[in-house]
């Protein structure tokens, strides 16, 4: 018999047919409905950025505005176009007459707000951002244009913010430039933003002084020369801290931070960008927000790692605000109680002028002490050595408890957060996994730090000793070794997720703070209300870490927390003497150690002297980066090194080739976009290696 034939599904055809038909009927309309599309007969073409993360999509594209459209499709708003065959974010940056385009161009498929979000200046910091770090500006737009809120652009604008004023009258600028005494060249800089002037500083801030009351000052000094002013700050509660000094002069300003929720970030964003304010305080996404006749960029602790964008283009925000003082003309302050070598290069190479403190002004201060394993220490305690909390902590706690708040700062969260072996002294380790085993609480059995498997029955490998000891105790076992020691004083802690943004200015009572959390004492800040004494404890610990910012990133915590004193108090550390960042701290010398820190990397060729790209991914795709990637001509090319389970190759070049290099970097990655490569992380000088 003849082989079965295969029978056709007739009804399966018809329909795959008939659903052709429809779809080709459907891209039919679509074109007529295209060409038909009447555009409007002033600047009928607008250029869009497109909201996509490809690299080789990052300029503008050409489409027709439509008659209807013309009032709306406005330099700025945000519309809908078709791309690829699907509806696309974009804004619209230009109108203009004609088009490079020879054929035929799309239009817009719609305005989705007349609401302009995307002021020109705005645009301009945004593009020499992207060439800085060879980013994308549509990883930057997403930054600098919070997401649209409908209800809220409906609502009535805010009426524009009045001259500032205090209290009736005209402040001056004698009454601005007071907290600004003890700074030699501090009542000039009020002076020039009153002028109109654009001076740029790098200030060295006092210990004990009120650096939120110096920021409003020189933000009214610029608002009476009818400027605005923009505070970018580490956290929300440095930014609360600006809020109340700024509300304290009676200024009229928006917070931009995250914890203010999309509505109410929306609604400041658009005062600002409408100009009913021009006076904004915010974390690091601000640095974009559109002030309107900016005369002043303040951005203070720009050592603090919370300036840096963890997502691409990983940028910095001290870099972003000097930029944006740049390109518009704007004074730029950069403050802190610590320097950084960042900082310290813009004094060095005439970028910016040095504003420190007056030296009988730093004495008045603080009085910095270091106490440890030193020699006159072993000589009246010989137990000084093994001892965490030395004598001379208990005498400094003693004394200054009975006058105001104590305040501690650990450089670990929770109890014990290492342990060892109580006789050998050896590392005690997980018998699953060899994680090191930590304790959570004083009630609760060891485990491990990695899978979390419980040790109860553990005995040390080496001795066989079932003892254990804590050499590394976090800041829960240090509040209750203080409240044993010190009966009737209140412990409080602060750290992780459970940080105070403030403590009352009570007597007989201790914070236990980790490095960050350190709440401020609670009054008015013009009278710098704050700690008593402030100790520093396990600082060898802050030093441990492998890090090539180690010794900087320690100072600049210490520094911090010893900023909170009030006005003549003391510090303690517990260290060694001999090291240069304790040194440092004593002699409150933040300028002099950044200025060796520097030279170092100068003499390391690392940065900011040198500009540093990293590239990092699979080895495969690390060798197609490198083949792709365009090296100016004196470029270093270091590695590859292992980084886990990736690749990781360094690429150096001197500082005047950094801008050849940021561009080349730029066009790999659009290469390699365009070609659909294997991904690879291109980071333009990360804080740390």
């Amino acid at each position: 018999m003849p082989p079965d034939e295969p029978s056709l599904d007739l009804p399966g055809l018809v329909r795959d047919r008939a659903a052709e038909g429809r779809a080709k009927a459907a891209r039919t309309r679509e074109r007529r409905k295209t060409a038909e599309v009447e555009a409007t007969a002033t600047d009928p073409v607008a250029r869009v950025v497109l909201d996509l993360p490809l690299a080789h999509l990052d300029r503008e594209f050409d489409y027709v505005v439509p008659a209807t459209m013309a009032d709306d499709a406005r330099p700025g708003v945000r519309v809908k176009v078709r791309f690829a065959g699907k509806d696309v974010d974009g804004f619209l940056v230009e109108r203009c007459a004609e088009s490079e385009h020879q054929g035929r161009l799309a239009p817009l498929r719609r305005v989705v707000s007349p609401e302009p979000v995307l002021r020109p200046e705005v645009l301009a910091v945004v593009d020499r951002v992207a060439e800085r770090y060879a980013g994308t500006r549509s990883s930057l737009l997403r930054l600098a244009v919070p997401p649209r809120h409908a209800t809220v652009e409906r609502e009535t604008p805010p009426e524009a913010a009045e001259p500032p004023h205090k209290g009736g009258e005209p402040v001056g600028t004698a009454t601005l430039a007071a907290p600004w005494q003890a700074w030699e060249h501090g009542p000039d800089l009020i002076a020039a933003l009153a002028r109109g002037d654009a001076p740029r500083a790098v200030w060295g801030a006092l210990p004990g002084s009120p650096w939120p009351v110096q920021v409003a000052a020189a933000v009214l000094a610029t608002r009476m020369s009818g400027r605005g002013s923009l505070v970018v700050v580490p956290d929300a509660r440095d930014a609360a801290r600006v809020a109340e000094a700024l509300d304290l002069v009676g200024c009229a300003h928006v917070v931009l931070t995250a914890g203010s929720g999309p509505a109410q970030r929306y609604r400041d964003f658009l005062a600002v960008s409408r100009g009913s304010v021009d006076v904004v305080v915010g974390t690091r996404g601000a640095v974009f927000a559109p002030v309107r006749d900016l005369g002043l960029v303040v951005v203070w602790d720009d050592g603090d790692d919370l300036h840096e964008e963890p997502r691409t283009p990983y940028l910095h925000t001290r870099e972003v605000g000097l930029i944006r003082a740049q390109e518009q003309g704007s004074g730029l302050l950069v403050g802190g109680h610590s320097r950084t070598p960042e900082a310290q290069l813009m004094v060095r190479t005439g970028v910016a002028r040095e504003l420190a403190p007056r030296l009988a002004a730093v004495r008045a201060g603080v009085t910095t002490a270091i106490t440890g394993a030193t020699d006159f220490e072993l000589e009246r305690d010989p137990w000084a050595r093994s001892t965490r909390l030395p004598q001379q902590v208990h005498q400094l706690i003693r004394s200054a408890v009975e006058e105001g708040p104590v305040l501690v700062q650990v450089p670990r969260r929770g109890y014990a957060a290492a342990l060892a072996c109580d006789r050998c002294r050896s590392a005690a380790r997980c018998a699953e996994c060899t994680g090191p085993l930590r304790q959570g609480s004083p009630t609760s059995p060891p485990s491990c730090g990695w899978c979390g498997v419980g040790a109860e029955e553990w005995r040390c490998p080496v001795c066989g000793h079932r003892g254990l000891r804590a050499p590394v105790v976090g800041d829960a076992r240090t509040a209750e070794e203080l409240g044993r020691a010190f009966p009737g004083v209140r412990v409080v802690t602060s750290g992780g997720s459970q940080v105070r943004a403030s403590v009352p200015p009570e007597p007989r009572s201790i914070v236990v703070a980790t490095p960050g959390a350190e709440p401020v004492v609670e009054g008015d800040p013009r009278t710098a209300p704050g700690y008593t004494a402030v100790v520093l404890l396990d600082t060898w610990l802050a030093l441990a870490r492998p890090s090539l910012r180690v010794r900087e990133q320690a100072l600049q915590r210490w520094l911090n927390a010893v900023a909170l004193v009030r006005p003549g108090g003391r510090a303690l550390a517990v260290g060694d003497p001999a090291d240069e960042a304790l040194q440092a701290l004593v002699r409150w010398a933040p300028a002099a150690f950044a200025s060796r820190e520097l030279d170092d990397r100068a003499s390391a060729h690392l940065p900011p002297v040198s500009r540093l790209v990293t590239v990092t991914g699979d080895p495969g795709a690390v060798d197609d980066a490198l083949t792709l990637l365009a090296v100016p001509e004196h470029a270093e090319v270091l590695g590859p090194l292992q980084v886990g389970e990736q690749e990781q190759v360094v690429v150096r070049v001197p500082f005047g080739e950094g801008p050849a290099l940021s561009a080349a970097c730029r066009e790999l990655n659009r290469a390699r976009s365009a070609r659909k490569l294997d991904p690879v992380r291109v980071r333009v000088d990360p804080t740390d290696l």
